[in-house]
């Protein structure tokens, strides 16, 4: 139904009536600031939900849920020409609360425009229980909004340390997203420097990095992602002699590897020192993923393959070639699951390998049980070290990242 020009004049006129009315609802964070410095009568009211707290607050509010303004209000203040600053997450439901308050007969109630998250962002004094700044409340609000990670979670996070193995396409995608979400400790071994033919999807790297060892391209993005990550560098190539030394200081190690020696290498090391073990791999329109964690009842690589394949079964996308996104895809598998393992959240892919294909965008996953005939973690191992007697010969494949 078309509405008459003259209704429509009348509703323009009815809409900058209400917006006059609710000029004064909403005052700035530095208003607000000022008004709570210089004004002791005023009282500060936060509106938000209780998995909001963990954020922390503004120092001197009270906390009155929107659901019980009308009960708890007035026992707050008997003076009904008090100032009221009311503040939620975003402004939203502090708006909501302040016409609440003021047809309950409190006129100066005020609600602060852009709520909590405008007041981090202007570096305003805020309470945090000493366990996070102002900058990483801010920074990490959003995951520790969710139930499942919270105030605790995003601790384990910040606490936790990751290894990347290889500094190429799968480490790229989880590495930058691992140092997003904040994980505090990351480790990247990579002997490597950059080429030309990586950047179709190694992201770590620009063009201004070709020539350069990608160990460093790879701080440099993560540090420019989150700078407060520490990352360690392993400049080096991963062997035998070596695996065990460094996998030691991290909890989760991640296989951003592209080739078959590299990948058994790792399996090995990982059981043999108690880790989890997050495997990737991508070549084509293909990937795979997997966690291998025998402490945690599920099987080993060798368990479902014995003995590494023979060259021509294991193709290199150096090549068959190699389209960027499916590493980047898989390695946000890769990343989601060491979430999990950290945060012990979810069904991690303990037991399952998972087998992605771009061009028809289909997954399938197959479950996987120990081998009791496993040659590395089965009833009767003959892998029981990387060197020397028990050992096996892993190649001399370069582990650079996919």
């Amino acid at each position: 139904m078309k509405a008459s020009a003259q209704t429509i004049k009348e509703r323009g006129r009815q809409g900058r009536s209400c917006q006059a009315a609710g000029a004064g609802l909403e005052i700035s964070v530095d208003e607000a600031r000022d008004q709570l410095r210089r004004d002791a009568r005023v009282i500060l009211v936060d509106v938000r939900g209780e998995g909001e707290m963990c954020l922390g607050h503004i120092k001197g509010a009270r906390f009155v849920p929107l659901g019980l303004l009308e009960r708890e209000f007035c026992a707050l203040s008997e003076e009904r020409d008090v100032p009221i600053l009311v503040y939620c997450s975003s402004g939203t439901l502090s708006a909501r609360a302040v016409e609440r308050l003021r047809k309950m007969g409190f006129p100066n109630a005020r609600s602060v425009a852009g709520g909590y998250d405008a007041w981090l962002k202007a570096g305003s004094e805020v309470v945090t229980g000493n366990r996070f700044s102002a900058q990483q409340l801010d920074r990490y609000s959003r995951n520790m909004l969710l139930r499942e990670i919270g105030e605790e979670g995003q601790l384990r996070l910040m606490e936790a340390r990751v290894l990347l193995v290889g500094a190429g396409g799968l480490a790229s995608s989880a590495g930058l997203y691992l140092a997003a979400c904040g994980v505090g400790t990351m480790g990247v071994v990579d002997f490597d420097t950059v080429s030309l033919s990586n950047l179709n999807r190694q992201v770590f790297h620009g063009t201004e990095d070709v020539g350069k060892l990608k160990v460093d391209s790879a701080r440099a993005a993560i540090e420019r992602i989150n700078p407060d990550v520490n990352v360690a560098l392993f400049a080096e190539r991963l062997v035998p002699a070596n695996a065990l030394e460094i996998i030691g200081g991290f909890d989760i190690v991640m296989d951003a590897s592209d080739n078959v020696a590299t990948k058994f290498l790792l399996n090995d090391a990982c059981h043999l020192a108690g880790k989890p073990y997050v495997f990737g791999g991508a070549v084509g329109f293909e990937g795979q993923a997997a966690v291998f964690w025998p402490r945690e009842g599920g099987p080993c690589l060798r368990c479902l393959f014995p003995n590494p394949p023979p060259p021509h079964l294991a193709p290199s996308c150096s090549q068959v070639g190699v389209l960027g996104v499916v590493p980047g895809q898989i390695g946000l598998v890769q990343a989601m699951e060491i979430i999990k393992l950290i945060l012990r959240i979810g069904t991690p892919m303990i037991g399952k390998f998972s087998i992605y294909n771009a061009l028809t965008l289909t997954s399938r996953i197959v479950e996987t049980g120990r081998n009791p005939d496993c040659p590395l973690c089965g009833e009767s191992p003959r892998i029981t070290t990387l060197v020397g007697r028990g050992s096996v010969d892993y190649g001399q494949e370069d582990p650079c990242g996919r």
